[in-house]
């Protein structure tokens, strides 16, 4: 019997995982809300820290449904799905899953029905990602510290020493990304979109700065990422 990875029992499995996430997310959803009405806070506050929290959460979700999309085409519909709903980071999925498959001499272009290079793929982006668990448990709080103190005693330096932890934490994700850039035109689609990003991010700056749109504030990020998505979308075709 060939394997597929697009089977019922992988749904199942998936779908339990997921639903039990959300049930988790609206319960604790539910307990900060009516804690916040305990002690006082302004219920129209709350209602537009929800609402202006889900907005926020559009751009990040569509970059992972197109992540979904595409670790789909190899590795069928649940893990990626899996995966990504509860960490949803395809910095680190979409590499880890790509590299472990190059190692293994595996095409990309077409579904894995080896069960052992599926659960090597598996392997490689659950046990990749548990470090950084682990991290978090041990040494986030004494993390947290040295931050503080140091942004406490320079508060420039600290802002550049955040910059650079979140610079060196995509610098990996970026080099795959700009790998082919040496290819031709089509190697600049990442730059293009890159440009555009800032662009965006830009006019939303003068627009809070300049127009006093302040509510702007919450949603640029979003807008900047919504619209970088939708450029390349648009420009991928045309260029590649």
């Amino acid at each position: 019997m060939q394997f597929n990875p697009n089977s019922l029992f992988l749904f199942c499995v998936a779908g339990a995982v997921i639903l039990f996430v959300i049930a988790q997310s609206i319960f604790f959803l539910v307990r900060a809300y009516r804690r916040g009405c305990a002690i006082g806070m302004d219920k129209a506050v709350l209602r537009r820290t929800v609402l202006s929290t889900a907005v926020f959460t559009v751009a990040p979700a569509v970059s992972i449904l197109l992540g979904v999309i595409t670790l789909a085409k190899f590795l069928g519909i649940p893990l990626p799905w899996v995966r990504l709903s509860i960490i949803g980071a395809i910095t680190y999925e979409l590499p880890a899953a790509t590299t472990t498959a190059q190692a293994l001499g595996v095409s990309l272009s077409e579904t894995i029905t080896d069960p052992r290079v599926y659960s090597a793929i598996a392997w490689v982006m659950t046990l990749g990602i548990m470090p950084g668990m682990f991290v978090v448990l041990f040494a986030l709080k004494k993390m947290q510290h040295g931050i503080l103190k140091l942004k406490t005693k320079d508060s420039k330096w600290g802002d550049l020493f955040l910059t650079s932890l979140f610079l060196g934490m995509i610098s990996a994700f970026l080099g795959m990304v700009f790998s082919d850039i040496r290819s031709g035109l089509p190697g600049f689609i990442p730059i293009f979109v890159l440009l555009f990003s800032a662009l965006l991010m830009g006019i939303c700056g003068f627009l809070i700065r300049r127009c006093g749109w302040k509510w702007l504030e919450t949603y640029a990020l979003t807008v900047s990422m919504l619209g970088s998505l939708v450029f390349a979308v648009i420009i991928t075709p045309l260029i590649g």
